[in-house]
């Protein structure tokens, strides 16, 4: 265990005995609607395909959508070691509480602390077994969720998603500001929906105004991951729950940052 994860001793509960997490990090956004999920289901693909052993923990437990997204319909199992996580297509492991819920349109109404206690049973009581990098996915905001998981979960870093409109600027610096005064590094930002590029004429448009992702990495001192485009081919994947076949983007950057950890 790294200086890093020994100085969070005071909040930072254990992980379950029949786990084995190398990597953990956090994908995060200033608010919703900017494709965090779907950031984070990309990330956990791409780091599968290039060998890996990936899990995901869906902690956005009020608007969980990572199922969804893999297509898995089954629901988790367990003994008196722990809960199992479900297993995507290609043995992704993922845990969300509507793989617990009797249906996936239940809701959960619960107060902070009840899903903050959750989370932190999602990191103690699954049996993850052997991972190499584990995705959580956040609600978004700065709310009891991501402050238990700042506080209580040994995270390497976190990954901070954002859109082009000039409104999230503002959010992001909020999420920035308080990965800091957690100590959490910040490993860099992801823009969805930067762009959409027409099949007819090949010209990238701007649908959702000029991007200042430039202005804004620069300005708080973040490495630009990546630009993600709107895709409708990457929508119907992931509605259809088959992103895991989807090929047709480009993670390079957010890949190498990930894999340098490894040498940490």
């Amino acid at each position: 265990m790294s200086e890093q994860r020994e100085s969070k001793a005071d909040f930072t509960v254990k992980l379950n005995s029949g786990s084995r997490v190398k990597r953990l990090i956090g994908v995060v956004s200033g608010k919703g609607g900017v494709g965090k999920s779907l950031v984070t289901s990309l990330l956990a693909v791409r780091m599968s395909r290039g060998g890996h052993r990936v899990a995901i923990m869906d902690a956005d437990l009020t608007g969980p959508s990572i199922p969804k997204i893999f297509g898995l319909q089954g629901k988790a199992s367990g003994n008196k070691e722990g809960i199992f996580p479900v297993k995507s297509k290609t043995g992704i492991g993922v845990m969300s509480i509507n793989l617990l819920l009797p249906g996936d349109s239940d809701p959960v109404i619960w107060r902070g602390p009840i899903l903050a206690g959750t989370v932190k049973q999602f990191w103690s009581e699954v049996v993850w077994g052997e991972v190499d990098y584990m995705f959580v996915d956040l609600p978004p905001g700065t709310g009891d969720v991501p402050l238990t998981v700042f506080q209580s979960l040994p995270l390497d870093g976190i990954i901070i998603v954002t859109s082009p409109q000039e409104l999230v600027s503002m959010i992001v610096k909020k999420a920035v500001k308080m990965a800091g005064m957690m100590k959490v590094p910040i490993l860099g930002i992801v823009e969805n929906m930067a762009y959409f590029k027409c099949p007819g004429c090949k010209e990238e448009h701007s649908i959702f105004g000029t991007s200042h992702l430039e202005e804004v990495a620069e300005d708080l001192g973040l490495a630009i991951l990546a630009r993600l485009p709107l895709d409708p081919g990457l929508a119907e994947a992931c509605d259809r729950g088959e992103i895991e076949g989807y090929a047709d983007f480009s993670l390079e950057r957010a890949v190498a940052v990930l894999e340098n950890l490894e040498g940490k």
